[in-house]
């Protein structure tokens, strides 16, 4: 059995009021991995109060919603899934809680919680909330089994990733057994507005592609006005220059209402999470998130994407 796993279970049955957070700007696994384990904590244990709260993405909605929230946690449990560093937390209280568990697949960087639980080999949190509850014998409800089975499916790329492991296949496979429909969630996650339609033939006509396989593009504000897009709906094309056989690795650099550019970075091989982290991020080692601040660092992190290629 898995000792922390127990720890984790011990915890939960200690307290009466849990609340589960994640990070900000959520994708699939963020809510799937939350919002699943909600879904679980309240099958098993209906005498509890068991919330999920957060900013209501609305691209997301059609997996989850956030629960109201009074924001009392001075005797509550917390639990952050997904969340590799604390400021990515979604939330102003957490710092108040009376326990805090981290729950997470990103590397370890940023060691936080009361106490945690990261395997950075894990393909997404959703697998790790599954194989918690499958290891502690706790039932998985439908309603959870279809979050989780999206959280797997959204960070896997329909499990195509090089994390998609024998074990995430597996876990996945005992979601697939409850009862809900995995043919319409799929086709849902597949799905977008003509606008994102529009904006992928944007990336494919302006990308940027080097000699040795790095490429990048800029998505402005200006651009996104022009085509009445959210930077939330610009997570549907990161993965695009990817389908391109001699690109390597990428970023998509999108400009923020303040003027600094979020940046994207995904790779087929090479590690680029190192060059992340000298921008104000992180992650995986083949996908990871950091910040501009000045067009001359745009033009240093496009450099260090060339370069450590060579």
């Amino acid at each position: 059995m898995n000792n922390s796993f127990s720890k984790i279970l011990d915890k939960i049955r200690d307290y009466d009021k849990i609340v589960i957070l994640r990070h900000q700007n959520p994708d699939p696994d963020a809510l799937g991995s939350q919002c699943g384990l909600r879904e679980i904590l309240r099958y098993n244990f209906p005498d509890k109060t068991v919330l999920a709260t957060g900013y209501n993405e609305p691209s997301l909605q059609y997996l989850a919603t956030m629960d109201e929230f009074d924001e009392n946690v001075a005797e509550a449990l917390i639990i952050v899934c997904d969340t590799a560093n604390r400021p990515r937390i979604d939330s102003r209280f957490w710092r108040e809680a009376d326990f805090l568990i981290k729950i997470d697949h990103h590397p370890n960087d940023d060691v936080y919680g009361d106490l945690y639980y990261v395997d950075d080999k894990a393909s997404s949190v959703s697998e790790i909330i599954t194989e918690f509850a499958v290891t502690m014998n706790l039932e998985i409800p439908s309603s959870a089994a279809r979050l989780l089975y999206g959280g797997i499916v959204g960070d896997t790329g329909r499990f195509l990733y090089p994390s998609t492991s024998p074990k995430t296949l597996a876990l996945a496979a005992k979601l697939a057994e409850k009862d809900f429909d995995r043919s319409e969630l799929g086709q849902t996650m597949n799905s977008f507005d003509m606008k994102v339609a529009r904006l992928q033939g944007y990336i494919y006509e302006n990308l940027v592609i080097s000699a040795n396989g790095a490429a990048c593009v800029t998505i402005t504000q200006d651009l996104l006005r022009e085509m009445n897009l959210k930077d939330s709906e610009t997570s549907s094309i990161v993965s695009l220059p990817g389908n391109i056989r001699n690109i390597k690795l990428w970023a998509i650099f999108v400009e923020q209402p303040d003027g600094h550019y979020r940046v994207r970075m995904r790779s087929k091989f090479t590690p680029i999470n190192e060059i992340a982290k000298r921008h104000d991020g992180g992650g995986h080692v083949l996908a990871s998130g950091a910040n501009a601040y000045s067009f001359e660092e745009l033009e240093e992190i496009w450099q260090e994407l060339q370069d450590v290629l060579r």
